[in-house]
C-alpha cells in the first residue's frame, strides 16, 4: 500500500543531496511517497508518481521524527517537591535519585508499565517516533531486571544503568556494588538490553569504576554510553571516546581537550547535550558553539526522569539549543533527529531520505523555524510511523 503527502510548504529530509544541499535537505512545495512503510520517493509535489492513495497536506511543514537518544522513563512517583527547592536556590547533586529509587522498589509491574506507556504517549504526542530508555532506579538485580523487561515492550533501544548511583545498603561497600554491577546484575540484565551506561561523576562513579563496568558490559555484547561531566569537569569523556561508546551524554562541564576528543571520534561517538537538564537544575548551558565548530556530531535529547529534566518535549529542549547553547534553528533540528539517530547508531531513522523509515511529524506551521520561534506553543499537529 502505498501512499502519497503532498502539498507540503516545507520537507525536512535531512539528505544533503536533496533539494538546498544543506543538511536538513530541505525542499519546498514537495511531496512524500510512503510504500509500506518506507519512504519510497521525496521530490517537488508536481513530479510525485502515483500512490494508492493521497493525503493533502494543506502547506504544513513535515520534518523526521524526533529521535530521543536519552531518557530514563522506568520509575515511580515524582519530585516535584525537590524541584521546588532548587527553584529556591537548594543546588542540584544528584542526590535525590534515591528518592525514586525507593518509590521504583516499591510499584507494581503494572504500576511502572502504566507510567511508562503514560510517557510513551506524551513522547510520541511531541513528535518522538524514536526513543532510548534506562534503568537505573532499582539498583538491585530484580528491579533492573523487570525495569528493562518492561521498557522492553515500548522500544528496542534499552540501556542497562545499574550504575545510576550506588545505593543506600551498599553504601559502605562501593567494590561490592562496582562488582555486582559487573557481574550478577550485568548477566541477569543482558537479554533485555542494547546498551550500558554509568553515571560517571562526583558522588556517583568515578573514572576506573566506570571503565570496569562498561568494560564488562562490552565484553558481553553491550554498547557503551557515558552520562559525564554533567557536575563538574572530569575524565569521563574522554573515556567513553576511549572505549568508542555510542555518545557521551550531558558534557555541561566538557574542556576544551574533552570536545578536541569528541570531534576526532565524531564518526563513532557523539556528544548529546540535555537542555532540559541545565533549565531544571539552573545550571549553566553547555556551549553547544564549541563542540559545532570542533565538528563533533551533536545530539539534543530530552532527558526525561522526575528529578531533573521531567519534560517529553523535544521542541522545547531545541528551542533552549536555539536561544541559551549557540544552536541556529536547522542545527538544532538536525541534532534533534539525524544526531540522535547517530548517536543510537541507526540510519533507518532520523531522516526522510528514500529508503527510511516513514517517521515523520507534520507541524502545524509553514516551516521548522516556527519550532523555536514558538516556544511552548504545541505545533505537532500529526505523527506518522511506520
Amino acid at each position: 500500500m502505498s501512499t502519497v503527502y503532498t502539498n507540503i510548504a516545507e520537507l525536512v529530509t535531512n539528505d544533503p543531496t536533496v533539494g538546498d544541499g544543506s543538511p536538513l535537505g530541505l525542499l519546498t512545495d514537495a511531496a512524500l511517497v510512503v510504500d509500506d512503510g518506507v519512504v519510497s520517493w521525496v521530490g517537488v509535489r508536481g513530479g510525485a508518481p502515483a500512490a494508492d492513495d493521497s493525503v493533502d497536506l494543506q502547506g504544513a511543514a513535515v520534518i523526521p521524527g524526533f529521535v530521543d537518544s536519552h531518557a530514563h522513563l522506568v520509575f515511580a512517583g515524582d519530585r516535584a517537591h525537590e524541584f521546588a527547592a532548587r527553584m529556591a536556590g537548594v543546588p542540584y547533586d544528584g542526590g535525590g535519585i534515591t528518592t525514586t529509587v525507593a518509590a521504583t522498589r516499591a510499584a507494581t509491574d503494572a504500576q511502572l508499565s502504566a507510567n511508562l506507556a503514560r510517557l510513551s504517549a506524551e513522547l510520541r504526542r511531541s513528535g518522538v517516533t524514536t526513543f532510548e530508555t534506562k534503568s537505573g532506579y532499582g539498583l538491585r538485580t530484580p528491579d533492573e531486571v523487570r525495569s528493562l523487561r518492561i521498557a522492553r515492550e515500548f522500544t528496542t533501544e534499552t540501556t542497562f544503568l545499574g550504575a545510576h548511583v550506588v545505593p543506600a545498603e551498599y553504601r559502605e561497600n562501593r567494590d561490592g556494588y562496582v562488582r555486582s554491577v559487573a557481574g550478577e546484575m550485568l548477566h541477569e540484565c543482558r537479554p533485555h538490553a542494547r546498551w550500558i551506561d554509568v553515571f560517571c561523576e562526583r558522588g556517583a562513579f568515578d573514572v576506573d569504576e566506570a571503565r570496569t563496568i562498561l568494560e564488562a558490559g562490552a565484553a558481553v555484547g553491550l554498547t557503551p554510553r557515558l552520562h559525564a561531566a554533567q557536575l563538574a569537569p572530569g575524565e569521563g569523556i574522554r573515556l567513553g571516546v576511549e572505549l568508542g561508546a555510542a555518545s557521551v551524554d550531558h558534557c555541561t562541564f566538557a574542556t576544551d581537550a574533552d570536545i578536541e576528543a569528541l570531534a576526532s571520534a565524531s564518526a563513532v561517538t557523539v556528544a548529546t547535550l540535555l537542555p532540559g537538564a541545565e533549565f531544571s537544575t539552573r545550571a549553566a548551558y553547555p556551549d553547544g558553539r564549541r563542540f559545532l565548530d570542533a565538528g563533533a556530531t551533536v545530539a539534543l535529547a530530552t532527558d526525561c526522569n522526575p528529578g531533573s529534566s521531567y519534560t517529553t518535549s523535544m521542541a522545547f529542549c531545541m528551542a533552549i539549543a536555539v536561544r541559551d547553547m549557540g544552536f541556529t534553528p536547522a542545527e538544532a533540528l538536525w541534532s534533534a533527529t539525524a544526531g540522535g539517530a547517530a548517536a543510537l547508531r541507526r540510519r533507518d531513522v532520523g531522516g526522510l531520505a528514500v529508503g527510511q523509515r516513514a517517521h515523520f511529524a507534520v507541524l502545524d506551521a509553514p516551516s521548522h523555524l516556527h519550532l523555536a520561534y514558538r516556544p511552548g506553543v504545541p505545533l505537532i499537529a500529526d505523527v506518522i510511523a511506520g
